[in-house]
């Protein structure tokens, strides 16, 4: 079975992923309202609605009907400052969007999380990936899908040094850790989207990548 949902949460409309998957869902014909809160201002669409500032003051602004939620939000441990900073927007801004557009009446949460995400890792990266997966399985979604894509690549307004060195190596590498054009990645948030399953179900990069062609 497949559902068209008409209005849509999107968190991280400005981010690598977020600013292709927002162009996918403005060019939707079904979709008569994208709600997508940001820290700059977005250029205007007669079917978008952009609260301007810091996304944790705005959640509970936010208003109206939503029928799914998109969070693409993330950070660095570098460009956050601190493994604690980190843990604020990977973990804990993400759990709070999430509830909040629960709260709004969404019955599906598509999350980027991330390759390897497991909350008894050892490396802190993926801890906090795997913990917040832990935290949005207990809000009981009627439908969770949780996206784990490997190194994304594209082209960042501030690029990060490592995905340019690393870029080039992960087209070369098979299977799951092989790289995926951040493109690739909201075309398969778009129809994991219109897929109604109800339960949680894992994507990993190398189904995205597919469903992404």
């Amino acid at each position: 079975m497949y559902l068209t949902p008409q209005h849509i949460l999107l968190a991280g409309a400005t981010g690598l992923t977020g600013e292709h998957l927002l162009d996918r869902l403005l060019n939707e014909p079904t979709i008569s309202r994208v709600l997508a809160p940001t820290r700059r201002p977005l250029a205007e669409h007669p079917h978008l609605e952009n609260p301007v500032g810091n996304i944790a003051d705005l959640l509970p602004e936010l208003e109206g009907r939503v029928d799914i939620a998109y969070c693409c939000l993330g950070t660095t441990i570098k460009d956050a400052g601190s493994e604690e900073a980190f843990r604020q927007v990977d973990h804990d801004l993400i759990v709070r969007y999430a509830q909040r557009a629960r709260d709004m009446g969404a019955r599906h949460l598509l999350v980027i999380s991330a390759i390897d995400a497991d909350p008894a890792s050892s490396i802190f990266y993926n801890r906090v990936k795997g913990e917040t997966e832990q935290a949005l399985r207990a809000q009981n979604w009627p439908q969770l899908t949780i996206a784990r894509p490997s190194l994304l690549i594209g082209n960042r307004v501030e690029p990060r040094l490592v995905e340019r060195i690393a870029a080039p190596l992960s087209r070369l590498i098979p299977g799951r850790y092989h790289g995926i054009e951040a493109c690739q990645l909201a075309r398969a948030l778009w129809r994991l989207a219109l897929e109604e399953q109800d339960g949680i179900r894992v994507v990993e990069s190398d189904e995205l990548r597919r469903l992404g062609k």
